[in-house]
């Protein structure tokens, strides 16, 4: 078991961790108390909700740590194998479509890899807030934690493995030599905030529906294999641009904050405005959702583990 401290922050002592046998450091939030929530939808609830997360900081910051630890202990390539799978994806993927999209293949290669770190991330956040909550039952059962820590955990961790493909994207294009213009670095530092606050409140969404309704992991497996193929991953967008299938770029969420990271990193410019505007309004509108089925999910969470 878990030793808590009687009253303070969060401080680092050795606890049992999620591996049966094994000890790890862990940070606990250790004030004791009613936790605050955002029941009260006031401002000041809110910001209590924010400064109880960050005390307990440590505590999350260990978990995303150890989940890296445990995904490549023993692994001979480690977090090489985040690298080498997108890179033949998309080696694949490129050889043949380049071909039926007509796209010069050192343009295409980058623009497809790039695609291809966007949508692991979203479908990364969505799929593992769907586990959050459940892989984290001895944590939930045992202190009452804020339970946003959680999906922020998976979406850390997520988050890690987009920023090393992006990092991909950016050695393949200069091995192939395809910049006309440098990356706009400011503009992407500026959308990483907003894929985390979107993936976060997705996670948060996402992990309570799963434990509500187990199946919700396998709908939302078929429903982003739908989507795939709606969004502008493997083809380009003006390919649908003067078509009957145009509407699906106009209504698709997801494309606003694929373009946040293509268009500065790919094409050398910040993104538009319509991006932006339409990627923060549609992480305002998942953040309030989320925001408000946090007071629920904290006194029900732990009755459907």
């Amino acid at each position: 078991m878990l030793e808590y401290a009687a009253s303070g922050p969060c401080r680092l002592i050795e606890g049992r961790g999620e591996g049966r046998g094994w000890w790890r450091r862990l940070a606990v939030f250790g004030a004791v108390g009613r936790l605050p929530t955002v029941a009260a939808g006031t401002s000041a609830a809110v910001l209590d909700y924010i400064v109880s997360i960050w005390k307990c900081r440590n505590f999350w910051l260990c978990l995303v740590v150890n989940d890296l630890h445990l995904r490549y202990r023993r692994s001979v390539l480690g977090v090489g194998w985040s690298l080498l799978h997108p890179l033949a994806t998309t080696l694949v993927l490129g050889t043949v479509f380049h071909e039926i999209f007509h796209q010069p293949i050192r343009e295409y290669l980058p623009y497809l890899l790039c695609g291809l770190a966007c949508w692991s991330y979203i479908t990364g956040v969505v799929s593992g807030g769907c586990q959050t909550y459940i892989q984290a039952e001895s944590y939930i059962r045992q202190h009452p934690l804020p339970l946003a820590v959680y999906p922020l955990r998976t979406t850390l961790g997520v988050m890690i493995h987009f920023l090393i493909a992006l990092t991909l994207v950016i050695i393949l294009s200069l091995g192939l030599r395809t910049w006309d213009r440098a990356p706009d670095p400011l503009s992407l530092l500026m959308a990483v905030p907003v894929l985390i606050a979107f993936g976060w409140a997705m996670g948060i969404l996402a992990g309570y529906i799963n434990v509500a309704f187990r199946d919700t992991q396998h709908v939302m497996d078929v429903v982003f294999q739908i989507l795939f193929y709606i969004t502008p991953i493997i083809y380009p967008a003006n390919s649908l641009k003067g078509t009957r299938f145009g509407w699906l770029l106009a209504y698709n969420p997801l494309v606003p904050l694929i373009d946040l990271v293509r268009e500065p990193l790919i094409a050398g410019h910040p993104a538009s405005w319509d991006s932006w505007s339409s990627a923060i309004l549609t992480t305002l509108i998942v953040g309030l959702i989320a925001a408000l089925s946090l007071s629920y999910q904290q006194r029900r969470v732990v009755l459907f583990l």
